[in-house]
């Protein structure tokens, strides 16, 4: 908690700044013991622990650090590179102090990311099979920049305040802020003010975008320069300010936000800022070398950014991907202006096709699979281990055309398809919570973060990425092939054997919280894929099909609990009628057989 002590008139400081007291300590014996460390990067992440305390001070000293850690990172391999990712999603995701009574010029903080960025660009150069996890670890810090880029933040503000007429309460707070340490809320802060402003001045406006980033209150009050008050502005400001922090929020973004589309294609494409009086100038040169015709492709993008129809965005960006992968391959100077262009294309695609959701509830399997192709597609480009992708890319179009054609089976090969694929997207999974699960456990406890934080670190990780959109995708068209093909009664999400006394439920979500004393087998007619799996369960059956990527199948993986959806409401009627019963499940990845007494049932599952 950062506080100034007042007496009598006089304000006390500390080193012309708060003093700060942190109360974290309180949370102590909440946290996990840090364990030996095993499957990490011991060594590197000991020493991340060691200098938190230095990188707490300010982004320019955490950005610093994790420069001079670098090469013991990539000398580490896989591991030494899953840990300063954890440590800088830590960081991004507000897990960790971003600033403790330091000072700290904007262009500094710039300077430092341009210097770990460099790093990470070099390093995907020379390191092609760690690929993935550096383009992972650059979406977590903003793009950075030599000199003027950052010094505008400093500058930009005055000039807002000048121009506007807007030089105290909210607006001044915020700009000390600024001048001294400017962060990634800065850009939810000016985009709070614009929709503000934009709602003809409805304060509640300015709240509510302030917390959906995750801005409390308390949050504001937290920084070493606080923002106590609310903005408030006249009428006659409206279009000034409107322009003015609109142009602000692409500085904003330049530095802090790499992977912002716009942003990152005004990079690519290059772009000129005007000085004015104090203010410097900025002049961002195009890449050299851009494909032909790729600008115009990036323009129809962001023309076409929002639109509600997605079909035609997403192949534009499917499109701009393939056109920017060669480039991705070769080294240069401007490697990493590519890499952040092709970390927001990506991006895009998956929020366009989840805009999408509505649109494909009524459309039909053919539609569908089309967009799982292209969600495919997207995840295989981002993907270093791809090539199972890809045959499950070329299945899918095959199954496409025998759909087209009405081929007798096509539902049973896309069926087939489908489970290739929700096989790789258990794979992708599996290889994330292996290679990071276990560092954000051993970091976060040794640097106390949240428990909560740490357990569903990598299942966070997933479900940002294309592999939860696609998982999703594939959910929506299962149940479509299997009536079609007329397929078996059970999908097996998680294959244990388990011995367990039956009971029935309306919704796991009404016992998550419940501690079972024996071995429990929930037969639960509602389960939507965010709930807790009691302690004491041993199996989940359900007539739901939450996804494979879904916090609860994640879970039930992990925690070795047999998880499976029927299909057949006799089997799950003659389960119910099983409460209190001693039954015992033999699942495999295809079928499920389940005895009681001397009655045995065999249920078989046929691709």
């Amino acid at each position: 908690m950062p506080f100034v002590l007042l007496s009598g008139e006089k304000w006390i400081k500390h080193n012309g700044s708060n003093f700060y007291v942190d109360f974290s300590q309180r949370f102590k014996q909440d946290q996990k013991d840090a364990g030996d460390g095993k499957g990490t990067s011991k060594v590197l992440l000991d020493r991340i622990a060691e200098m938190e305390s230095e990188a707490q001070k300010s982004f320019m000293h955490r950005f610093n650090i994790a420069s001079d850690l670098m090469d013991q990172a990539k000398d580490t391999g896989e591991l030494g590179l899953a840990g300063i990712l954890v440590w800088m999603r830590f960081m991004a995701t507000r897990q960790l102090i971003w600033n403790k009574n330091y000072n700290v010029k904007p262009r500094e903080i710039s300077k430092a990311q341009d210097r770990l960025t460099d790093l990470l660009q070099n390093t995907y150069t020379t390191h092609p099979q760690h690929r993935e996890l550096l383009r992972m670890i650059m979406s977590t810090v903003g793009r950075g920049g030599e000199g003027d880029v950052g010094q505008r933040i400093r500058d930009e503000i005055l000039v807002i305040q000048r121009n506007n007429d807007c030089k105290g309460g909210m607006m001044e707070e915020w700009h000390q802020k600024l001048h001294n340490n400017t962060s990634p809320d800065d850009v939810v802060i000016c985009q709070a003010l614009i929709d503000y402003i934009k709602s003809d001045f409805d304060i509640s406006i300015y709240w509510k975008t302030l917390a959906e980033n995750g801005i409390t209150k308390e949050r504001l009050l937290s920084y070493d320069r606080a923002i106590h008050s609310d903005p408030s502005f006249r009428r006659d400001q409206k279009d000034g300010l409107l322009r003015d922090l609109g142009h602000y929020m692409r500085t904003l973004k330049a530095v802090h936000s790499g992977a912002d589309l716009e942003s990152a294609i005004s990079n690519c494409m290059g772009y000129q800022a005007e000085g004015e009086g104090f203010m410097v100038g900025v002049q961002i040169n195009p890449v050299a070398d851009l494909p032909s015709g790729f600008p115009e492709l990036l323009r129809f993008i962001l023309q076409h950014v929002e639109d509600r129809n997605v079909e035609a965005l997403i192949e534009g960006l499917l499109e701009a991907r393939q056109e920017l992968r060669p480039l991705l391959l070769k080294s240069s100077d401007r490697l990493k202006d590519l890499l952040f262009l092709d970390i927001a294309l990506d991006s895009t695609v998956r929020t366009a096709t989840e805009r999408a959701y509505e649109e494909l509830n009524n459309a039909g399997p053919e539609k569908i699979m089309y967009f799982i192709t292209l969600v495919l597609e997207n995840l295989a480009l981002s993907s270093d281990d791809n090539e199972d992708l890809i045959y499950c890319l070329k299945g899918w179009h095959l199954a496409i055309s025998m759909c087209k054609s009405q081929s007798a089976h096509w539902a049973l090969y896309a069926k087939s398809v489908l489970d290739r694929t929700r096989l790789g997207l258990s794979s992708k999974a599996e290889w994330y919570q292996r290679i990071l699960q276990p560092s954000a456990e051993y970091l976060g406890s040794l640097l106390e973060v949240d428990p909560w934080a740490i357990n569903i670190f990598t299942e966070e990780v997933i479900r940002a990425g294309s592999a939860a959109t696609l998982s999703s995708l594939i959910n929506r068209l299962d149940p479509v092939l299997r009536e079609t093909a007329h397929l078996g009664s059970w999908q097996v999400i998680s294959p244990v054997e388990v011995v367990g006394y039956v009971d029935v439920v309306e919704e796991l979500l009404a016992v998550q919280n419940k501690s079972y004393d024996r071995p429990t087998i929930l037969v639960a007619k509602s389960v939507k894929g965010e709930e807790e799996i009691p302690d004491g369960t041993v199996a989940v059956l359900t007539p739901d099909m939450p996804d494979v990527l879904s916090h609860v199948s994640v879970r039930a993986r992990n925690c070795k609990v047999c998880f499976a959806t029927c299909f057949d409401p006799k089997i799950l009627a003659d389960l119910q009628a099983s409460k209190g019963k001693l039954l015992r499940l033999k699942p495999s990845s295809a079928d499920v057989v389940y005895s009681k007494g001397n009655l045995n049932f065999v249920l078989f599952f046929m691709h």
